[in-house]
């Protein structure tokens, strides 16, 4: 009987761990029976700052262009729209350990074998997008991304429209139809 090398059984385990950690995750929430009907009209602005206005600029025309293909229109400003869109953002440091084992044994199969562990820093970024109703000052819809960024522009701006692909598949929401 061949014995099977806990490589064959670790390195896939690694692989599905590692792509589960670094999925991108966006949510979306909305305000239960808003008529998103009555807003033709918005405003971008940052509420929370993550400190690079390029990217903050870049990522408020993206949003912009977003919802101007869902048809709706860019007011000039603030008080003349009828939805306020505000974006925040944030950045966090995080850490991950990997433990790649070596040698003989180990996992009860005997033998000596050696273990070593690396931690690895990234850093993940966070953009929330709220709406709100204009006239009424309340929050309408908010959308979360959450991803790791990379050191690369270009790849980040990829993922910020992967993620606002995903947050305005659907919108603007449709009104649920009551169960009678």
């Amino acid at each position: 009987m061949k014995q099977i090398s806990k490589w064959t059984l670790i390195l896939p385990i690694v692989f599905v761990m590692s792509a589960l950690a670094a999925a991108q995750e966006v949510k979306t929430q909305t305000l239960p029976n808003f008529d998103f009907s009555q807003l033709h009209t918005f405003f971008v602005k940052i509420g929370t700052s993550w400190g690079n206005p390029i990217g903050e600029s870049q990522v408020k025309d993206m949003v912009a262009q977003t919802l101007a293909a869902k048809g709706w229109t860019q007011a000039a400003s603030e008080d003349t729209a009828d939805a306020e869109v505000v974006i925040h953002g944030a950045t966090q440091q995080k850490h991950s350990l990997d433990t790649y084992y070596s040698g003989m044994g180990g996992w009860g199969w005997g033998g000596m074998g050696t273990a070593t562990t690396t931690t690895t820093t990234y850093t993940v970024g966070t953009m929330l997008i709220d709406i709100f109703d204009a006239k009424e000052h309340k929050l309408v819809y908010r959308g979360t991304a959450q991803d790791q960024l990379s050191d690369k522009t270009e790849k980040n701006v990829k993922k910020v429209q992967k993620a606002l692909d995903k947050m305005f598949k659907d919108f603007p929401p449709k009104p649920k139809e009551e169960k009678n």
